[in-house]
């Protein structure tokens, strides 16, 4: 009898994929342990965080089979620990005088049009009636002024800046505080300073939702927020395929890391529609930002079709939401705006 080794085994469970995902159990890290015992009966020690109820005894049935086509197996045995993410306690840092409500839109990397599902979610909100305000903090590449036209400094009152308002929403942003296209080279206290600037020295006023635009991935920017003022949430943006997902876990794992709740999952860059044949075309792949939605027992807040219209709107100053308000994306906008809206209201 040929005895098994455990990197057999561990090729062998290489071909269990995740549920809903191309990724296997061995590269998310689940497979905690491979024990062979006697003659080749074998021991798989597995470890899955979700609140998923069927998604344990799914990877634990797929295990098994893998396993029991081996030549030589003996007896398998699974043994699955399940564990709950836990829920976001209260955090310690201050609010913003006067704000209701602050949530955070992340990304774990660039490139997944994050600053422009921000942009037209906090003018969405708005057109939902919310007084909204909309802090761009991304410092190393604030976009969001160019997206809605502005171009005027904030004036100072009582040593505070003053937001820059158009189209209902209060806005700042480091792009309207440096010439022309100046380079921001700035390390962590410097960035540290910025968003402490824009969290308590700008007179937001009343405002029942403040949109913050975080810049790409998991560093001194998003800790220097959250250690800042107390966010009542997280919205990640990404786009369907795995590669996208891969990094989005990050910034999803960063607000759990630091008790900030997440509010749910956009998928942008969901389809696209030919505008010829109405041909729907699934460019990155589809549904990966519902399974990950799934897979983490958070909502999918909405997808957003993948159309030029939205890159001319923000290239031309006006979001897509006011522009073309009857359009497939502006909708699905306001669609995701609603479900933050209620979850909000709900809390």
């Amino acid at each position: 009898m040929t005895l098994l080794t455990e990197d057999q085994l561990r090729t062998v469970l290489q071909t269990v994929k995740f549920p809903g995902f191309s990724r296997d159990i061995v590269s998310f890290g689940l497979v905690k342990s491979i024990t062979i015992t006697g003659k080749n009966d074998v021991t798989v020690g597995l470890q899955i965080a979700t609140r998923e109820p069927n998604l344990p005894a799914q990877i634990e049935s797929a295990v098994t089979t893998a396993l029991r086509q081996c030549a030589g197996i003996g007896q398998v045995k699974v043994q699955l620990t399940v564990e709950t993410p836990a829920a976001a306690p209260a955090q310690s840092a201050p609010g913003i005088p006067g704000v209701k409500t602050i949530i955070a839109v992340a990304s774990g990397k660039g490139g997944v049009g994050k600053s422009t599902v921000a942009v037209n979610l906090a003018v969405a909100l708005h057109q939902l009636g919310q007084s909204v305000g909309l802090m761009d903090a991304d410092i190393y590449g604030p976009s969001i002024p160019k997206m809605l036209g502005m171009t005027e400094k904030p004036t100072v009152t009582d040593d505070k800046l003053d937001p820059v308002e158009k189209f209902g929403l209060k806005m700042m942003s480091m792009a309207l505080l440096v010439d022309g296209d100046a380079p921001i080279i700035w390390r962590g206290p410097m960035i540290m300073k910025a968003i402490q600037q824009f969290s308590h020295a700008v007179n937001w006023g009343a405002l029942d939702v403040l949109v913050v635009d975080l810049p790409p991935g998991t560093g001194d920017a998003q800790l220097s927020l959250v250690q800042t003022i107390a966010l009542d949430g997280g919205v990640i943006v990404t786009t369907p395929q795995d590669v996208a997902l891969d990094v989005a876990r990050r910034g999803i794992q960063m607000f759990e890391k630091v008790n900030v709740k997440i509010l749910g999952i956009i998928e942008n860059m969901s389809f696209y529609v030919c505008p010829h044949c109405k041909q729907r075309d699934d460019v990155f792949g589809h549904g990966g930002g519902g399974q990950e939605a799934t897979r983490r027992g958070v909502p999918l807040l909405g997808e957003i079709p993948l159309f030029s219209e939205i890159r001319e709107c923000g290239d031309n100053g006006v979001p897509i939401v006011l522009a073309a308000p009857e359009s497939a994306p502006a909708q699905a906008f306001r669609q995701c705006a609603e479900s933050v809206l209620r979850l909000i209201q709900k809390s």
